[in-house]
């Protein structure tokens, strides 16, 4: 069946569908030349997050090819519910797109939770991943119990007091649906004991536990890593993304590259004080990520 023929969401020019484990993934490809990047945000955001498509167009100026996505309950992709955690979910699905859309073996790159996804994907399917770059790196009590209290508990409390009736007027999957309409029916159409056993058990990934420096994954799956790795490290005072967290990366990974933040130390807090300030309708957390361009670039040629 066409594009044109199903409903959904809306492609813009250039946006296409891929179809994987029932649900539809909407991509892009910038570029017409070079070995292939493929480019995760962070949190639930999509791929037209502010901030993400100039890092993307300044890795085309260096000559390479660039896969944008919104991964599963992101964007306009369809909303899915499995695996051991979200980042399990979401790795899958990459190397199903990367391996489906014949671009691999390519480079991986992503920041905050796309930095999780992303040596996720590198430690369950090496054979895809030429070289590996992560930046903004969420670890520590605060930065996981954040995310599990900001992506999951809401969705908890909703299906537990008014079923997934209640889940779809959660403001998260009420974006969700109004970018792509078919994921209402989608979310109707669940058994919510079977979504809340899912909702527990990405909620349990967030919770801080020894040998796991990075929510949800056993450090001894970094041994998997063994691809060219450069880690930006964390800001000195960021509480999301801590400087200890992309140090204990850095041990982990033998043989990575780790590197000071081409950003000012307090990128990440400054711009959260911006983005509050404007009532949270001016997203400018990711504003700073191009400025990593040169040294992924440099790292990505050498």
């Amino acid at each position: 069946m066409s594009t044109s023929e199903r409903t959904g969401p809306v492609l813009a020019p250039g946006e296409k569908i891929f179809e994987y484990n029932g649900g539809r993934v909407v991509y892009e490809i910038l570029g017409d030349k070079g070995n292939f990047i493929a480019l995760t945000p962070g949190g639930r955001f999509s791929k037209d997050i502010p901030g993400l498509r100039p890092l993307a167009e300044a890795l085309v100026d260096g000559g390479y090819r660039v896969l944008l996505w919104d991964r599963p309950n992101c964007g306009k992709s369809d909303v899915q519910f499995y695996g051991k955690s979200e980042s399990h979910m979401r790795a899958e699905t990459l190397h199903a797109l990367i391996t489906g859309l014949d671009i691999g073996p390519c480079f991986i790159l992503g920041g905050s939770g796309g930095a999780r996804d992303s040596m996720l994907t590198t430690m369950l399917y090496p054979e895809i991943v030429r070289k590996l770059v992560v930046w903004n790196i969420v670890g520590g009590v605060y930065g996981s119990f954040v995310l599990g209290g900001h992506y999951v508990v809401p969705s908890i409390l909703a299906a537990r007091g008014a079923g997934m009736e209640g889940v779809i007027h959660v403001a998260e999957w009420k974006e969700r649906i109004a970018a792509n309409p078919d994921n209402e029916a989608r979310l109707r159409a669940l058994d919510v004991d079977a979504f809340l056993k899912v909702m527990l058990r990405w909620l349990n990934a967030y919770v801080p536990k020894p040998g796991q420096t990075i929510p949800g994954v056993e450090d001894e799956m970094f041994d998997n890593i063994t691809v060219p790795t450069l880690i930006i490290r964390g800001g000195e005072n960021d509480w999301d993304h801590p400087k200890r967290t992309s140090l204990e990366v850095h041990c982990l990974i033998k043989g990575s590259t780790l590197i000071d933040p081409p950003w000012p130390e307090d990128a990440w807090e400054r711009a959260g004080e911006k983005f509050a300030a404007s009532g949270g309708k001016n997203f400018c957390l990711f504003d700073t990520w191009v400025q990593a361009a040169p040294a992924i670039l440099k790292f990505l040629d050498g």
